[in-house]
């Protein structure tokens, strides 16, 4: 007697464009000396622009999409303050061994331990020890600590 076959239970997957990649090895191709903000920072970028739209009375044009990434980056950003925002960023600038897109990453998980971050961020592994990456988290939670 054999088994009936069974439609598949999800949907098959594009195959990539390009060859980015952030695993073990950080490939991110045309991206990959591009600055990368932050969750936070990101928030900050865009709340000033749409706030100094309100106040030049241009059209703020706010759409679906704007108001969804705002709602985003309201949600998953960890900082709010200006001057948190830009410790953290003075906090990962200064590890000029780690790439802009891993800072970016860091800023935006606050993982709380050196294992955490190198499971989630693969690429970190050869770069950083593990006592130097979690001075630095550390460094990052303190931050959050402060009115946020």
């Amino acid at each position: 007697m054999t088994t009936p076959q069974h439609a598949a239970t999800s949907r098959s997957r594009e195959a990539p464009q390009g060859d980015e990649e952030a695993s073990s090895e950080l490939r991110l191709g045309e991206f990959q000396n591009v600055d990368a903000l932050t969750h936070s920072e990101a928030a900050l970028v865009i709340n000033a622009l749409v706030a100094k739209r309100r106040v030049d009375r241009k059209n703020v044009n706010e759409t679906e999409i704007l108001q969804k990434t705002t709602d985003y980056l309201e949600h998953f950003a960890r900082f709010r303050r200006k001057e948190n925002v830009e410790a953290v960023e003075r906090l990962l600038t200064a590890h000029k061994e780690l790439a802009k897109f891993e800072r970016a990453q860091l800023g935006s998980l606050c993982c709380d331990t050196a294992e955490e971050a190198k499971t989630l961020i693969p690429s970190l592994t050869d770069k950083i020890t593990d006592d130097d990456l979690q001075e630095l988290l550390d460094e990052i939670t303190k931050l959050m600590g402060y009115g946020n």
